[in-house]
């Protein structure tokens, strides 16, 4: 295997876990400077093209590679289409203009696809990770 090739692996990684890994360190920081518990559960949707990025480069070294193409090219796949529909059920419901108030069934529904989002954006990360180990292997 090409050097380049693991290079661009750890670079998509590093792209892969950098929003969730800065949404725990803003939140951390700013929850230790304020005295109080702060979060920000949107960061990973508002860092996705860092991930998307990231996510473009996994799949062109699994691809390359032979390695891991299926669940690379799934969890990349799922993050975008569940994003996509985050926003489209959000606008669809009345939540994204303002007509509905954000609370009940309408604010759950919105929040249960997201948490699937995160959990895709997750695994796209998770199997980055075991990329770079299995090239390491090789």
């Amino acid at each position: 295997m090409y050097r380049g090739t693991r290079v661009l692996a750890v670079l998509g990684t590093v792209l892969a876990w950098f929003p969730l890994a800065a949404t725990v360190l803003i939140s951390l920081a700013g929850s230790l400077v304020r005295g109080a518990f702060l979060f920000d559960y949107l960061m990973p949707a508002e860092f996705f093209p860092v991930a998307l990025v990231g996510g473009g480069l996994l799949l062109w070294v699994a691809v390359r590679a032979r390695l891991r193409r299926r669940w690379i090219a799934w969890s990349l796949g799922l993050a975008v289409a569940l994003l996509a529909g985050v926003q489209g059920l959000a606008w669809a419901i009345g939540l994204a203009s303002g007509e509905a108030d954000a609370a009940g069934w309408r604010l759950a529904a919105v929040l249960a696809v997201y948490a699937a989002f995160v959990a895709a954006y997750l695994a796209l990360a998770t199997q980055g990770t075991l990329l770079v180990r299995d090239l390491r292997r090789a």
